[in-house]
């Protein structure tokens, strides 16, 4: 099969195709690769291209950091400029992990560096994670009043209920060993780019036909993110809608201080 051209920009993101796999890689250096309107949709349009040309999608952030959640400074900015925070729509994020975990592909998480909050439901919606051996994954969300709400549903569905419970109210990043004890993340080492290269040898033996079928009927054996949806969009506004955690989060951005620390 010849390579697949993509002659898109992106402003949020770095795609390229081999053949029929597409390595989609968030690019927002300068936010630590946060999650912001622009990502969501950018991101959803190139899921929408790989449901008839990719049997593989890999999902990578930068060395350092995955993806490190929601745009604090994005919803401050906002903040600033419209003189309260306009009413986000989680759908889109919510529906993109969706994809991932359902669209007729293998999709791949490859984590090198720091995954947080929203970061982490990019992980759980992938169909297999791996990472590097230094890699951190962490759920900060109720260290601000929040809840990391969409993403629950898949990191459920991926690690158990239990811990995930104990995640997010731990708030604590968990080692690449730990997240693979519990069962997050499926296999890490030191060369992680090397256990990628394996796993696409192995991966690309198989059929995109086989591959859609899987999935269709491995999600209907576990169909819990579905379910679960209008639930978790619903306590996602709530939390984001509150004025006393938009001001946390506001003071956070303009002076990096925690809400139980002083000033």
């Amino acid at each position: 099969m010849g390579v697949l051209s993509n002659t898109a920009t992106y402003e949020t993101i770095k795609v390229r195709f081999e053949d029929d796999i597409c390595f989609i890689q968030i690019d927002r250096p300068d936010a630590n690769n946060a999650i912001n309107d622009s990502l969501v949709e950018e991101f959803s349009n190139v899921l929408n291209q790989c449901e008839d040309t990719a049997k593989i999608v890999v999902v990578e952030g930068s060395p350092e950091v995955f993806c490190f959640g929601a745009d604090f400074k994005g919803i401050q900015e906002s903040l600033e400029n419209g003189g309260q925070h306009q009413e986000q729509n989680p759908e889109p994020m919510y529906d993109l992990w969706m994809k991932l975990a359902s669209g007729p592909y293998v999709s791949i998480a490859h984590v090198r560096g720091k995954a947080n909050a929203g970061g982490i439901g990019f992980v759980a919606a992938c169909d297999i994670v791996l990472c590097e051996e230094r890699a951190v994954f962490s759920l900060s969300e109720l260290l601000f009043g929040l809840m990391p709400a969409c993403v629950l549903p898949f990191l459920i569905r991926k690690m158990g209920f239990s811990k995930a419970h104990y995640m997010t109210l731990m708030t604590q990043p968990i080692s690449a060993k730990q997240a693979y004890d519990w069962g997050l993340v499926d296999a890490y080492e030191d060369k992680s780019e090397n256990l990628l290269r394996k796993h696409l040898l192995r991966l690309r033996l198989l059929s995109k036909d086989g591959v859609a079928r899987y999935k269709s009927y491995m999600n209907r054996l576990n169909d819990f993110p579905e379910t679960s949806k209008a639930h978790a969009l619903a306590a996602n506004i709530e939390v984001f809608s509150d004025q006393n955690n938009l001001d946390k989060i506001a003071r956070f951005v303009k002076t990096g201080q925690f809400p139980w620390e002083g000033g």
